[in-house]
C-alpha cells in the first residue's frame, strides 16, 4: 500500500468519518478523497450517500495512537483522545510537550478537553519489581524490528527520551537477527518508567506520575493470578 501524506489523508479520513455518523448525506472534497467519487475515477453513477443505520450518538470519540511531532500535534488538534505508547510521565513534558501545545492551540473548543490514555503492565507487591521485565522483548520488537533503519518510530522515540545509544544497538542487533541479545538491552529504567509493577506505595506513585503528566485514562495489562482484583483496586486509587 502506498505511503503518503499520511497527515492528510489522517484528517480527511477523520473529517469524513464525522460527516457519515451525523447521517447526512456525504459529499467531501478533499486534497486526498473526494466523495462521491468522480466520473473520471468511477462508473459516473455515484451520488450522495448517509448511512442507513442509525449509531446510538453522532460523537464516536477518534482516538489516534500517534507519536511523531507532527502526528502528535494533528492529534491534540482534531481528535477526541490521543493513545501514545511507552509513555514515559517524567519524559512526557520535553518529548511531547511543544506539539501537544501547538494542537491544542487550534483546537475547536468544541471537541472538549483532549483525552490521553496511558499505561503498561500493572503488578502490586513486594516481589513484583520485576515483572516489568516481562516487556523487554516486546520493547525491542518494537524499538528493533518495527520499521526500517531510519524509519522506526519506536525507535525514534526511544532516542528522544534520551536512550540514542541504546536504541542504536537494539536495532542493529535485531535487524540482524540477534533477538535475544536485542532484548537484553533494553535500559531496565524504560522498562520501570513505562509500567506499573512493585510494592502498592510504588505503584500509586506511578498512577499519581501518569496522573500530572495528563493522563486521563489508564490503559493497562494486569498480570498475576487475580486480575480482576488489580483492576478494582487500581480504581480504587484513581478515585
Amino acid at each position: 500500500m502506498k505511503y503518503d501524506a499520511p497527515l492528510g489523508r489522517t484528517r480527511e479520513i477523520i473529517d469524513i468519518c464525522r460527516l457519515v455518523w451525523k447521517r447526512e448525506r456525504v459529499t467531501y472534497n478533499g486534497k486526498y478523497y473526494t466523495l462521491p467519487l468522480p466520473a473520471d475515477q468511477g462508473t459516473g453513477l455515484g451520488k450522495p450517500l448517509k448511512m442507513i443505520a442509525k449509531p446510538i450518538r453522532e460523537d464516536i470519540p477518534v482516538w489516534i495512537a500517534s507519536l511523531g511531532p507532527k502526528n502528535v500535534e494533528m492529534t491534540a488538534e482534531i481528535a477526541d483522545g490521543w493513545l501514545p505508547i511507552f509513555y514515559m510521565p517524567e519524559r512526557a513534558q520535553d518529548v511531547w510537550g511543544a506539539d501537544l501545545a501547538a494542537g491544542k492551540a487550534k483546537r475547536d473548543p468544541k471537541l472538549g478537553p483532549l483525552e490521553i490514555s496511558a499505561g503498561g503492565l500493572v503488578a502490586i507487591g513486594d516481589d513484583m519489581s520485576e515483572v516489568a521485565e516481562m516487556a523487554r522483548p516486546m520493547v525491542a520488537l518494537y524499538v528493533g524490528g518495527m520499521g526500517a533503519k531510519g524509519r522506526n518510530f519506536y525507535n525514534d522515540l526511544m532516542c528522544r527520551y534520551g536512550y540514542e545509544e541504546e536504541a542504536t544497538k537494539i536495532q542493529d542487533l535485531y535487524l540482524e537477527g540477534k533477538k535475544d541479545e536485542a532484548a537484553a538491552l533494553v535500559p531496565s529504567e524504560f522498562l520501570k518508567l513505562t509500567n506499573l509493577c512493585g510494592p502498592e506505595g510504588f505503584v500509586r506513585e506511578r498512577i499519581e506520575a501518569y496522573a500530572a503528566a495528563g493522563v486521563s485514562v489508564l490503559n493497562i495489562i494486569p498480570v498475576g493470578g487475580n486480575p480482576t482484583a488489580t483492576i478494582e483496586k487500581l480504581k480504587t486509587w484513581v478515585s
